[in-house]
This record gives C-alpha cells, sequence and structure tokens, in this order.
C-alpha cells in the first residue's frame, strides 16, 4: 500500500492520502475521547504526537501537538499506523459510532438554507479538501451564515482569508440574500 503526504496551508496539519475510501461522511476527532469512535484515529492519538484528527472520504488531516515532534520525526510513525489499519482490514469507525452529520437538507430549511448548503457540498467542500480540511454549516441568521472549519482548515493562518476571500465572495454572488460569513469555533 502506497500513501502520498502532502503539506496543507497549515503547518501544523499534514495530510495522508491512502488512495482509498476513508469515510463516506467526514468526521472530525479533536480528543483522544473522541478518537473511541474510530480504531483508525486511536492508533493516530497513541502515536503520542496529535492533537487532531479529520477523516475526509479519501484522505486523513493529521494536526500535531503544539510543541510537539517535528514532522520528519512524526511522520513515518504515522504513516506506519495508517498502513497497519488499512493492510489489517480494520474499521475506520465503529459500527455503534454515531453517523457524522454531513450538510443534509432538513424539510424545515428555507431556500437560502439549501442553496448554501447545496454551493457548500458542490463547489467548497471539493476546493476545501484539497488542502485537508471542510466546513460545516452551522446556521443562516439575518444574512449572516456561521461556519465551522475543520481539519488543516480549522488551525490554519488563511483561515480568515479562507472564509473571507473565498466561501464569502462565492456564497454572495450565487445567493444575494447573504451579507457575511462568520467563522463558528
Amino acid at each position: 500500500m502506497f500513501i502520498q503526504t502532502e503539506d496543507t496551508p497549515n503547518p501544523d496539519t499534514m495530510k495522508f492520502l491512502p488512495s482509498r475510501l476513508v469515510v463516506h461522511n467526514p468526521i472530525d476527532i479533536d480528543s483522544e475521547e473522541k478518537a473511541a469512535l474510530s480504531p483508525l484515529a486511536q492508533a493516530l492519538f497513541a502515536t503520542g504526537g496529535v492533537a487532531s484528527v479529520f477523516l475526509g472520504t479519501d484522505f486523513i488531516s493529521i494536526t500535531r501537538k503544539a510543541g510537539g515532534a517535528a514532522w520528519p520525526v512524526l511522520r513515518p510513525a504515522l504513516l506506519a499506523a495508517i498502513m497497519d489499519h488499512f493492510t489489517e482490514s480494520r474499521p475506520v469507525i465503529l459500527d455503534d459510532a454515531p453517523a457524522a452529520r454531513l450538510t443534509q437538507a432538513n424539510a424545515e430549511d428555507s431556500d437560502v438554507v439549501r442553496q448554501i448548503n447545496e454551493l457548500l457540498d458542490l463547489r467548497i467542500r471539493p476546493a476545501i479538501a484539497q488542502d485537508g480540511g471542510d466546513v460545516a454549516f452551522e446556521r443562516y441568521e439575518d444574512g449572516i451564515v456561521y461556519l465551522r472549519l475543520k481539519g488543516a482548515c480549522a488551525g490554519c493562518p488563511s483561515a480568515t482569508a479562507t472564509l473571507k476571500v473565498g466561501i464569502e465572495q462565492m456564497l454572495r454572488h450565487f445567493i444575494p440574500e447573504v451579507q457575511e460569513v462568520r467563522r463558528v469555533l
């Protein structure tokens, strides 16, 4: 099995590409306690240098602990953990773990919210995934869209630019009701 790695715009996060499906619904695991739902995340946290794991559809973004080991030291242990996990055909998410919710349309959602979620799913998420991250819709109120950045985007120095220059401009262009995008931490 060959696993590629890519740097991300966030110097503390690296993207691992195992050339296979990782999960159907991306999930952000930001603590060892939350890693209990994923044997893969548990193995990655067990290396000792991991602060968070984001499981994307075909990639894994790993954020190292602040002040922790440098990537040249940490990367081999992470690659070994990922390789062992997949070659032993272990599940990424346990069957009894709660499913991660993506932006699924609800009957109660307004047309604006449906349009926001459609743009997020079709245009914005794929672009953000290239950098090892994801974006989650939180809510829409009075012309303001509230979003949560995940994976490599969560602690990225260019997160504000991603929100304001990238996402906000696109949403405002296609949905006139959108006036602003704000980040939820």
